[in-house]
């Protein structure tokens, strides 16, 4: 595993920079190009096929110099969650990157192409999403950041923040580097936002609101939203259609909602070497997504070091929740697998933390015949979410809807009830015993 490299796709319908970002590519070891692009078609073909780690791509290529890029990137991610993406972009207004890191912060870069060259910019930036991070062009981070630190009188800690927001690192990444907690860091950050909305002038409020556009699209990401979505696999797909599921109706459904993380991932990610944890993420993704399913669950997402699974939909399953939980069994049963194989080779290991709760949700399939995409939106998603936060590695927390509904629960610690972001009242739980 040590010696993985990070496959690479390359899309950019310029010969010359095309080949020019090859030879960048080129000169780290640890990085291969395994395919490349010069239009949409061809960038979603040759990396569907070669499923790479990495694709690294120009915005605009045939056949209508738009964002077909950015469009064949996301259409690779549906297909291979998880598929880090780098944006060589010739635009230097924040606008774009905002955007992009709005649809999909984890795992995707915003560079300038006149400015790749720069050092080994491109590699780290290919490192860094192979790993889930995310890297703005420092150049982008100035154009955000010194309008409204020049009217601010920030000291030297708020600009070390100040930096990190507009470099678009989540809330976990920014604790992990200041030895804090992420609930602190949010506190620092909203303490940070007040005084610059108090003392930007009228020049530096225009920059201070894209700042705070960035760091709610991380915001976002990160804590997952209610919405869900991932391209369904054609084996279910095809079921779907079959049994008459039309595509673009919503229907309310209950359900049972997954989330899991890496526990320490941040600190894990910030010793290790990028192309030796690239393997293990991918090793990881392709054990829970067994796991998931093995119990007849649909993986709806991999976002960074997280998993996000749906037991009881597409197609419904009335012991959903028994499937969920015997999901999250096998999903720490294949990492504690894994962590045998690595601490071999000296590898770091992995513990989960897992929430899962039962509730209803609306739910639609979109897309076309061939390809479907199904998305979920509702409170029980939110909440596993935040009941995945109350797992320490090992361990599972489920609702307390979830234990009710469960037909062989397993030995459970009931916590006490707590108040959770966006709930008024405190929520019941229940901890099922570390593996």
């Amino acid at each position: 595993m040590a010696s993985a490299r990070i496959s690479v796709v390359l899309a950019d319908d310029n010969l010359i920079v095309r080949e020019g970002v090859r030879m960048l590519i080129g000169t780290a070891a640890d990085i291969e190009v395994v395919g490349v692009a010069t239009d949409y078609d061809t960038l979603v073909a040759v990396a569907t096929s070669a499923a790479p780690q990495v694709v690294v791509t120009d915005i605009r290529m045939p056949p209508n110099f738009t964002d077909e890029g950015i469009r064949g990137a996301r259409e690779v991610r549906k297909r291979h969650p998880g598929t880090g993406v780098v944006v060589l972009s010739q635009f230097e207004e924040p606008e774009y990157a905002i955007d992009l890191l709005r649809e999909q912060a984890a795992g995707c870069a915003y560079l300038l192409k006149d400015r790749v060259g720069d050092g080994d910019q491109l590699v780290r930036a290919i490192r860094t999403v192979a790993t889930g991070g995310s890297m703005l062009d420092p150049r982008i981070v100035e154009l955000m950041m010194q309008p409204v630190a020049d009217h601010a009188g920030l000291t030297e800690p708020e600009e070390a923040l100040l930096r990190q927001v507009a470099e678009g690192k989540p809330g976990k990444a920014i604790a992990a580097a200041m030895r804090t907690t992420p609930a602190a860091v949010d506190r620092e950050i909203e303490q940070l936002f007040l005084k610059l909305a108090q003392q930007a002038s009228a020049g530096g409020v225009k920059a201070l609101e894209k700042l705070k556009l960035l760091h709610r699209a991380i915001v976002d990401r990160e804590e997952q939203g209610d919405t869900l979505s991932r391209l369904l696999p054609g084996g279910i797909a095809e079921k779907v259609r079959r049994e008459g599921r039309e595509t673009g109706r919503t229907e309310r459904m209950t359900v049972t909602v997954l989330m899991s993380d890496i526990r320490g991932y941040s600190t894990i990610a910030e010793d290790a070497d990028p192309t030796v944890l690239a393997g293990q993420l991918n090793g990881h993704r392709a054990a829970m997504n067994r796991a998931i399913l093995g119990e007849g669950g649909t993986v709806m997402q991999f976002v960074g070091d997280a998993v996000m699974a749906v037991f009881g939909a597409p197609l419904p399953q009335e012991d959903h929740a028994d499937r969920a939980v015997c999901g999250a069994t096998a999903m720490h049963a294949e990492q504690a697998r894994l962590n045998e194989e690595w601490a071999s080779c000296g590898l770091p290991e992995f513990r989960l933390g897992i929430g899962i709760s039962t509730g209803d949700v609306a739910a639609a399939l979109l897309g076309s015949d061939e390809r479907l995409e199904y998305t979920l939106v509702g409170d029980s998603v939110n909440l596993a979410q935040r009941l995945q936060q109350w797992a320490a590695g090992g361990e599972s927390v489920l609702s307390e809807p979830t234990f009710a509904a469960l037909r062989h629960p397993p030995e459970v610690e009931q916590l006490p009830a707590q108040l959770v972001k966006g709930r008024r009242a405190p929520v019941a739980a229940y901890r099922v015993r570390a593996v």
